[in-house]
């Protein structure tokens, strides 16, 4: 009688050589921001301030959360363009609601829902009308901005409870802002929920080729739903976020999110065309783009001078692998 062989585990993911880690996307943004930290260090001699530094986190946390949620989103082959239209109608609807009253814990709770439900309206028109994603979020882009306007005007809602301000301006210990702090905690969740998950797994098996997920078993359509939910629920809660810091509500509130977290995302190595990124590489992205945009602003740059950065920025990361690799084949 022969002896039947022991199974073979074959592992979901086959870990990286430590030269691969050296060598990898993620590593090149760790020297990026640690060149830009000094530099920063060296251009003002305020930035080296604890108080200054804490400041710095602002400038990522708020597009860093929306970020974590538009990579899952990327990786799986959609995008949401509307995001800082979300963010701008839940902060109205926040604003209605505290001329009308509303205690604090109603407040977060309206911005969260609106933000839900809009990401819930665009991933309805995607996955059962089967339309766009770019063309769908476009177009809510211009629908739920406008609705905005429409009820604000060019008026500004103000009056928010004391209590309200702490999510946008308030500190967990010392110079330790609440808004980093559920920053690193989103961080952790969507790390685990990417890369440790079958549901992540899923999201890159769409990504990669949703016809073969589809055969596979796997419910794209459900997926994408829920990834279009959490993009609106992140765009809620960020819009709680700012209109805490801020202390006010206008129309045009947020304005230009969508381009920076779109861009936190590409640089931080999720491939646009879909089924490739990390969450580590986002959140090092996040705190490079936090770096150069504070770095500027404490050299008095002016604000139309950071888009066209990071304009460029995003065209840049988007073509150099596409250059590589034609650099590549021609070698």
């Amino acid at each position: 009688m022969t002896d039947i062989p022991a199974p073979r585990h074959i592992p979901d993911r086959l870990d990286k050589p430590f030269r691969s880690a050296i060598f990898s996307w993620e590593a090149l943004l760790v020297v990026v921001a640690v060149a830009i930290f000094i530099i920063n260090s060296f251009a003002s001699p305020y930035f080296l301030d604890p108080y200054s530094l804490s400041d710095l986190t602002f400038n990522f946390t708020e597009k860093g959360l929306i970020a974590f949620a538009m990579a899952l989103l990327i990786i799986s082959g959609e995008i949401d363009l509307s995001v800082a239209a979300i963010i701008a109608l839940a902060s109205t609807m926040m604003g209605m609601a505290v001329q009308a009253g509303a205690d604090t814990p109603t407040l977060v709770l309206i911005g969260v829902v609106v933000g839900l439900v809009c990401g819930a309206f665009n991933g309805l028109l995607v996955t059962r009308l089967g339309l766009p994603s770019i063309v769908v979020t476009i177009g809510t882009m211009s629908l739920f901005r406008g609705i905005a306007f429409i009820i604000l005007g060019d008026q500004a809602y103000k009056g928010y409870p004391e209590s309200f301000a702490f999510f946008g301006q308030g500190y967990v210990w010392w110079v330790v802002s609440f808004e980093l702090v559920l920053f690193l905690i989103a961080a952790v969740v969507y790390w685990f929920l990417l890369h440790r998950t079958s549901f992540g797994r899923r999201v890159f098996a769409i990504g990669n080729n949703p016809v073969a997920a589809q055969f596979s078993g796997v419910r794209v359509g459900r997926i994408k739903f829920i990834l279009f939910c959490l993009t609106g629920l992140m765009s809620g809660i960020a819009s709680v976020l700012i209109t805490s810091r801020l202390g006010s509500t206008r129309p045009s509130i947020a304005q230009g999110y969508e381009l920076e977290v779109i861009t936190m995302v590409v640089l931080g190595g999720v491939s646009i065309l879909g089924g490739a990124g990390s969450i580590v590489g986002v959140v090092l992205a996040a705190f490079i783009m936090g770096l150069v945009t504070f770095g500027l602003g404490l050299l008095n740059v002016p604000g139309i001078v950071m888009s066209i950065f990071i304009g460029l920025l995003l065209i840049i990361v988007i073509a150099l692998p596409i250059v590589w690799r034609r650099l590549r084949g021609n070698s």
